[in-house]
């Protein structure tokens, strides 16, 4: 790949997606709303898990971190395409774009990573119970985690170096947001050939290889599941894995629909729609996902309205007995 002297553009300009400014308006107003419900679910779920006693288990740490990785996820990008969407102008800095580049996809690898952890906590918590809590205890708990950051940032480090060193000379981007492939096509002055290649095979082991574990854990659950004589004892252990069963399937869906395909050129307003879900829709589901569908953390949820309404009141009566004594 020979960089050369070519010409270095300085910012981009997304060319987003082409409708008309009232559909760009309407638009912002409902990506707007799914962003700030998006924060509120995410920092809910993780604010009850954090505080309530009947959490504090591995698999409600290891959601904690998944919604707390959402969080960053969606700020990462959002942010930036809401001000697009109203501005006359929908520019980025050079500097700026490969930044949200690189975090977007270090923390989806994260992300990826640590749904194939929570398959194996539901592995280890189904096959072997009477060893869960020696197995996962709060110690490899960490760890996990700490090697989900870690696996992810070792990934990212090359591709990063390359990214940074690469002559972009077209400043549109046909996209919403800074992602790989929209930014190999703005060094079009160059050979990306072998760094198109590179980006499909990183993409196919990160997400096929944390899927296979997730599918490897899962095929033992399932056989462990059948195995059990009840009917209400199978439909229980089953219960557990349904949400995250739903958030894998979502997330994994559209990641490989967009990144596990070695041609882009034809297909960018698929992309941009498989995008959306991915980088929008997805978390916003996760902290609904799993809220709806657990019914511990519903009981928690229900207990911490009525704490809140109850204080509430409480402060609405003394300030009514304070007014009375006025």
């Amino acid at each position: 790949m020979d960089f050369g002297n070519k010409t270095q553009v300085n910012q981009f300009v997304f060319l987003a997606f082409p409708i008309t400014p009232e559909m760009q308006i309407f638009l912002f107003i409902m990506l707007l709303q799914i962003y700030l419900l998006t924060l509120t679910g995410n920092i809910i779920i993780t604010a009850i898990i954090w505080i309530d006693h009947r959490l504090q288990s591995p698999m409600y740490f290891f959601l904690s971190n998944l919604s707390i990785l959402d969080i960053l996820f969606t700020s990462v990008i959002s942010p930036k395409m809401l001000v697009s969407l109203i501005s006359q102008r929908k520019t980025i800095s050079a500097v700026a774009c490969i930044t949200q580049t690189f975090f977007s996809i270090f923390l989806g690898t994260v992300e990826f990573i640590l749904l194939a952890v929570m398959s194996f906590d539901r592995y280890v918590a189904i096959c072997n119970p009477l060893r869960y809590s020696l197995i996962m205890n709060s110690r490899v708990c960490a760890r996990l985690v700490f090697g989900c950051w870690l696996v992810a940032a070792i990934f990212m480090l090359g591709p990063t170096i390359v990214c940074t060193s690469l002559p972009f000379c077209k400043q549109e981007l046909d996209h919403f947001f800074c992602d790989i492939t929209p930014l190999l096509k703005a060094a079009s002055c160059v050979d990306t050939h072998y760094l198109e290649i590179l980006d499909f095979v990183l993409s196919f082991v990160i997400l096929l290889s944390s899927l296979s574990l997730t599918i490897v854990s899962y095929t033992y659950i399932i056989t462990t599941i059948l195995r059990i004589p009840s009917t209400q004892g199978r439909k229980k252990a089953f219960s557990t894995c349904v949400s995250h069963i739903t958030v894998v399937t979502i997330s994994y869906g559209s990641s490989i629909f967009v990144y596990v395909r070695p041609e882009h050129s034809n297909s960018m307003a698929y992309d941009k729609a498989a995008s959306l879900l991915t980088t929008v829709v997805t978390p916003l589901l996760n902290p609904f996902i799993y809220s709806l569908r657990n019914d511990k953390m519903k009981e928690v949820l229900r207990d911490v309205i009525v704490r809140v309404r109850t204080s509430l009141h409480r402060k609405v009566d003394n300030y009514k007995m304070k007014g009375l004594r006025m």
